[in-house]
């Protein structure tokens, strides 16, 4: 088991505020959650604790990016994109500002916390916004290249990010680009597209599938929107059948996104894996992943359906 997305996530701040003294970092009192501290501690002066006021905490962001600055507003993704929503749509995007909107906690595995703080419709409204780029990284490589990645990119970036400890699935020298997809694993009879935490039990359906004399192809697509239609369509072609996994509602997520390629490109059996039209509830991660089947066995079990569909 690696790193936390958020652990990766100040390392990289850190990093980042050593070569580029525009980089400030903005959080709503979370900083030792959203692991903003690390950023703070080492260069306070460009650290700003808004305190639990999320969507002043956007508008004081889009202020020091019209200054010039490049900030990172962190918090936990349902007070980032559900409390600020307004405030992201109107003074972020609408005027295309250079903030980068970086949130933790994302996702059922945010566990005993429950339904109100597990985050399960961002990607849905994130996507939806002109001008918003949507990154969801499967581990900390990913992590810290995203963010990298978006320091060096003018305009809205928003990067979901979780709470527990993830898979190590990326190689450490990788290099994110916007629009492109990494394919973890090789197949030739189904295709899984996975992002997050949910890439790693891909790679564990896969396994499982293959003692089954299934070949899955796993890609990993981290990048939400711009979305790689290249690899979809590709997929489609060449496997003839798709399951996408997601911690989120399949409702305009991963999944939703996905499937718009499909339907206007290369439409092809297609499963999807995630919360339905649902809310969490308090449990330990591990346990509620199981609840609502966001396991490599039930990636499994829809892959092998749609391979005999597809038969």
């Amino acid at each position: 088991m690696g790193k936390a997305t958020r652990d990766a996530y100040g390392e990289a701040l850190k990093e980042l505020g050593a070569v580029n003294p525009d980089i400030v970092v903005l959080d709503a009192d979370l900083s030792a959650s959203t692991k903003t501290q690390v950023f703070a501690k080492a260069y306070p002066d460009r650290f700003f604790d808004t305190g639990i006021a999320e969507a002043n905490m956007m508008g004081v962001a889009a202020g020091l990016a019209a200054a010039g600055k490049i900030p990172f507003a962190s918090t936990f993704a349902v007070f980032g994109a559900g409390r600020a929503y307004e405030q992201i749509r109107n003074s972020i995007c609408y005027p295309k500002l250079n903030v980068k909107v970086a949130v933790t906690h994302a996702g059922l595995t945010v566990g005993e916390d429950g339904a109100t703080h597990q985050m399960l419709e961002d990607i849905t409204l994130m996507r939806a916004l002109p001008n918003m780029t949507v990154i969801v990284p499967a581990d900390a490589a990913e992590t810290k290249a995203a963010v990298k990645w978006a320091a060096s990119y003018y305009g809205p970036v928003y990067i979901r990010m979780g709470r527990a400890k993830v898979d190590d699935i990326m190689p450490e020298d990788y290099t994110f680009q916007p629009g492109k997809s990494y394919e973890v694993c090789e197949g030739s009879d189904v295709t899984i597209i996975a992002c997050g935490i949910m890439v790693a039990k891909a790679k564990e359906a896969h396994d499982a599938l293959l003692k089954k004399g299934i070949s899955a192809r796993v890609i990993n697509m981290a990048s939400i929107k711009p979305i790689d239609e290249e690899a979809i369509i590709k997929a489609s072609k060449e496997t003839g059948a798709i399951v996408t996994c997601e911690e989120h509602t399949v409702k305009g997520g991963l999944g939703g996104a996905v499937a718009e390629v499909l339907a206007l490109n290369a439409p092809c059996p297609m499963a999807m894996v995630g919360t339905e039209d649902t809310f969490g509830q308090s449990g330990k991660a591990d346990e509620l992943l199981k609840v609502y089947g966001l396991t490599a066995e039930h990636i499994a079990e829809e892959a092998e359906k749609l391979v005999q569909k597809k038969n």
